[in-house]
């Protein structure tokens, strides 16, 4: 017998509903989330500044973000087994706790060597919580409402990135470099409170083992590779104190242990970093093109403000604008994109946005040491409003497409491989400005010889967005999102979160 329509439709609003208790786990999560980012977006403006204050050469400095986004992927493929055996709260307080204590000690560092360890501290509780709260949102939000959370979500960290540079950029001119600090603690330790508060911990936790081999293969492994690029850069200036091919080695043979022990331990459900995630044809393609726009992303935000306050002299305050405009613009066109992802899919979202990533890339390739303020926020318009529309589609797409029991797995996959796509992109990013300014025939250091290295690096980013494109060309909607939803409702409680 058929059902009366308004009886289904009454059903399956009631399958969509979220409950309370969720909304208000999630809401804290992303106060958090917001606090993370915020503090990872901030030290893109301060890095030359702390580079003349602390007496450190660019590529030496770069690590205060590469030492930090290292951290976070390795300590990410862990995040799979803390979720599921840690309650949510507890784990919270844990990343807060670690992301609070490392922003104190960064805000007392005597030096550059105390800075460089607190970014690893505060590292290490960002780690934890991007994880966390992807899972829970894959866990918690029924299939057809993803697409508009993640949208909606897309708000509140959009203006983080937008709002951090600019932030940066006024405590810098008035206050000073350690205020960057001062600023994010009292949020922090508020955020803290709140968690440890209203958090609950909303499924049960298992029993699960963890490998202790993975742990230094993943060190060795991820840190070695990433190393390798930046010693590229200190090679080209005589200051690297090992050879260059020495921790390219280390890492590629750490890296095929890691995975190759990955493969056997997965068979007894007792992998460090479940790749069976990647029998999922749309989790894998989802994690190639967000791979590759991350490594062009985190690239780019570090070298643009480095261009603007090196060649064309702009002060803190001035820089950290032209990040402001398009990160709004992402914010708004957040709810605007998860909606069309619910109705339409990823396809008609992802090609336009990788598009319009590429056009404003190739942009950048164009500047020179009379390159106005309004191309960058032209061009950091563009990149930002096609990264809307791209990374939160590649998201839904790729962890709505796996199975429920492999969504901590899945998250942990996500930001193992982002994180680690950023750190090499930025290595990369750096390597190559250094080099080709090195050998410019101009001094290395001066505007000119920066700048011919600033569009090399674009010239390259511009080649990895042709890749985005063609990625972007095959993802698609997960097949069966009903099936999904019965699957998590029934999976989720043995996965904990």
């Amino acid at each position: 017998m058929t059902e009366p329509a308004g009886l289904v439709n009454d059903e399956e609003r009631a399958d969509d509903r979220i409950e309370r208790r969720h909304l208000q786990v999630i809401g804290v999560l992303l106060v958090a989330s917001f606090v993370v980012i915020l503090n990872e977006t901030v030290m893109s403006i301060a890095i030359p500044v702390l580079q003349v204050e602390l007496g450190v050469h660019p590529s030496v400095g770069q690590w205060l973000t590469t030492a930090f986004m290292l951290t976070m992927a390795v300590i990410i493929p862990l995040t799979g087994y803390l979720i599921q055996r840690i309650p949510t709260r507890t784990l919270f307080v844990l990343a807060m706790s670690l992301f609070t204590a490392g922003t104190l000690i960064a805000f007392a560092a005597p030096g550059f060597g105390v800075l460089l360890f607190a970014r690893v501290v505060q590292a290490s509780g960002t780690a934890l919580m991007l994880p966390l709260l992807m899972t829970t949102i894959m866990t918690l939000v029924p299939p057809a409402r993803r697409g508009a959370m993640m949208g909606n979500i897309s708000i509140v960290i959009a203006v983080a990135p937008a709002l951090g540079p600019t932030l940066s950029g006024f405590i810098l001119d008035h206050f000073g470099w350690r205020w960057i600090f001062g600023f994010v603690a009292p949020i922090a330790l508020v955020t803290l409170v709140l968690g440890a508060r209203f958090v609950v911990s909303v499924s049960e936790t298992t029993k699960a083992g963890v490998d202790i081999l993975s742990i230094p293969l993943a060190v060795l492994g991820f840190g070695g590779l990433v190393y390798g690029l930046v010693s590229i850069g200190e090679s080209a200036q005589d200051s690297a104190t090992i050879p260059v091919v020495v921790p390219f080695l280390i890492g590629a043979v750490a890296l095929s242990g890691f995975l190759g022990r990955q493969f056997r331990l997965q068979r007894e459900d007792r992998a460090l970093l479940d790749l069976r995630v990647f029998g999922y044809r749309q989790f894998s393609i989802s994690v190639v093109a967000m791979l590759v726009g991350m490594a062009t992303m985190m690239g780019t935000f570090i070298i643009v403000p480095y261009f603007a306050q090196s060649v064309i002299y702009l002060d803190p305050f001035e820089t950290g604008l032209i990040t402001l405009p398009g990160g709004l613009l992402m914010g708004l066109a957040g709810p605007i994109v998860g909606r069309v992802y619910d109705r339409r899919g990823p396809l008609v979202l992802v090609i336009p946005g990788s598009i319009l990533v590429s056009a404003g890339v190739w942009m950048l390739t164009t500047v020179n040491t009379s390159t106005s303020l309004w191309w960058l926020l032209l061009s950091n318009m563009a990149l930002c409003l096609g990264l809307s529309a791209t990374f939160t589609p590649l998201m839904t797409s790729g962890l709505g497409s796996v199975a429920a029991h492999l969504y901590a797995h899945g998250s942990a996959v996500v930001g193992t491989f982002q994180q680690v796509a950023g750190a090499a992109g930025t290595a990369l990013f750096v390597t190559v400005m250094t080099v080709v300014a090195s050998r410019s025939g101009h001094p290395h250091d001066s505007p000119e010889a920066i700048a011919e290295g600033v569009r090399m690096v674009f010239l390259v980013a511009g080649i990895l967005s042709f890749v985005l494109i063609a990625a972007c060309a095959f993802v698609r909607k997960p097949a069966n999102p009903v099936d999904h939803a019965h699957t998590a409702s029934v999976d989720a409680p043995a996965q904990g979160i």
